[in-house]
């Protein structure tokens, strides 16, 4: 199984940039190409969809053990003549050592080529080259891409490289275009107006500057032996349908959350909360992902039907569960400032409000006070925030804590909901979809009784 990794120094340095132009790339040589991305980011696989034209997956080894993180890449790569993977943040950054591209690239035995911003350096580039490659062993880098490097310092960029016994995979030049940011990262690609054309003049400065045969034919050890998930599979007869909840506001959704589900045996219809007037139908359970709902705040609140059909689900106890901004759209108002709000849906009391940093920022492990939709009673779940809102009712129902002993109430969680800022990982514990998966089941044959 061919594999590479495309990681980088820091946050910033260019590393989607690069991987979606080496895809781009592989893609136009007609290459079967695989892509994914460690960490728990959304936006980034989104990208590398919007390049290859099929779903890019999450690696993670804070939210899964090494036989799950090693069975999901061969899952998700092994029909392709080359799985991409993207890193996160800086190659060596985590949480104790999980999480990290580090700690993936070891895992999973994936040759790792480091992105360097070379902005405002030269030959202080051969520093931070030193450092990557011997801060910590063993490691996986098989060599450097220099990003916005001008071409004059292209001749010592390879005679660094030929010093420190490393390979040189290419770079791309000075003052290239960069994807745009928002507050929770890079936009979405579907915002990016001239997305194709920005991926193709990717593709050519790709194939001028970077080395891609030498990335083709990188060697690579034998994939590492693993163990199967083992699941309980609902019969098909039963199949339960979930309404999945995307559209520009929902976009944050896992791949390989919706996977797993259908593997379990649930049937998957994906619905509007912007534009459609009604839950699909005969639905036995609802997902309300993450996204930006405040960016659409008015027009969800305007979409009455939607409203009132979610409110009436969840109070007959259709099982649910909102993530982040789906909770954020479950509550009775969205205050965009002191004079703007907006009424949503209002199955949970309290307004949510934005805040001017980060809340509660970064991994952390819930554990339940209570049995509940998604686990027992003090079960742990690896789950993970990332938002600059806040609500007036947070909820009680997990008690979350951080690696550093920061720990907090939060979380609505009962036999029929989680809804909360944590967003979940299903192959963290994968008895997480078995749970909703049976509950939708078992609401479906309820309501098909009742008819």
């Amino acid at each position: 199984m061919k594999r590479i990794m495309i990681a980088g120094t820091h946050s910033g340095c260019g590393k989607t940039t690069v991987t979606c132009a080496i895809l781009a790339a592989l893609k136009a040589r007609d290459i079967n190409v695989s892509a994914f991305k460690c960490g728990p980011d959304y936006i980034d696989p989104m990208f590398h969809r919007k390049v290859i034209g099929v779903p890019s997956h999450n690696l993670d080894s804070f939210f899964c053990d090494y036989e799950t993180l090693k069975y999901l890449m061969f899952e998700n790569g092994r029909n392709s003549d080359i799985s991409v993977t993207e890193g996160v943040m800086g190659f060596y950054d985590g949480v104790d050592g999980r999480g990290s591209a580090h700690s993936v690239s070891m895992i999973t035995g994936t040759p790792a080529i480091i992105v360097i911003d070379c902005k405002g350096a030269s030959e202080s580039i051969g520093a931070i080259m030193k450092g990557f490659l011997e801060y910590k062993q063993p490691n996986m880098i098989k060599g450097f891409i220099f990003n916005r490097l001008p071409e004059r310092l292209v001749p010592r960029m390879k005679e660094l490289c030929a010093e420190f016994k490393t390979g040189y995979y290419g770079y791309m030049p000075a003052n290239s275009f960069t994807f745009e940011s928002r507050k929770l990262g890079l936009v979405t690609a579907d915002e990016v107006q001239d997305i194709k054309e920005k991926i193709s003049e990717l593709r050519v400065l790709a194939e001028k500057n970077i080395l891609l045969d030498e990335i083709i034919g990188a060697p690579c050890k034998p994939y590492p032996p693993f163990i199967e998930p083992k699941l309980h599979i609902i019969e098909k007869n039963c199949r339960p349908i979930i309404a999945v909840a995307k559209d520009e506001a929902f976009c944050f959704l896992y791949s390989d959350n919706i996977a797993l589900l259908e593997r379990i045996g649930c049937k998957i219809e994906y619905f509007s909360p912007l534009r459609d007037e009604k839950l699909p139908d005969n639905s036995c359970g609802l997902i309300l992902s993450g996204g930006y709902p405040e960016l659409y705040s008015r027009q969800l609140s305007h979409n009455h039907d939607m409203l009132k059909a979610v409110r009436d689900a969840i109070k007959c106890g259709m099982p649910t569960i909102a993530e982040c901004g789906g909770f954020m759209y479950l509550h009775e108002k969205m205050q965009l400032s002191d004079k703007e709000s907006y009424n949503m849906v209002g199955a949970i009391s309290g307004t949510v409000f934005p805040t001017k940093k980060l809340q509660r920022f970064g991994y952390v492990i819930l554990e339940a006070r209570k049995n509940c939709l998604v686990c027992m009673k003090s079960n742990k779940i690896a789950a993970h925030e990332f938002h600059y809102w806040d609500s007036t009712n947070c909820g009680s129902d997990f008690a979350a804590r951080k690696s550093d002993g920061r720990s907090w109430e939060c979380v609505h969680a009962d036999n029929t909901l989680y809804a909360g800022f944590p967003h979940l990982y299903f192959y963290a514990d994968v008895s997480i979809a078995e749970r909703f998966a049976a509950a939708c089941m078992e609401f479906g044959e309820k309501h098909e009784k009742d008819k």
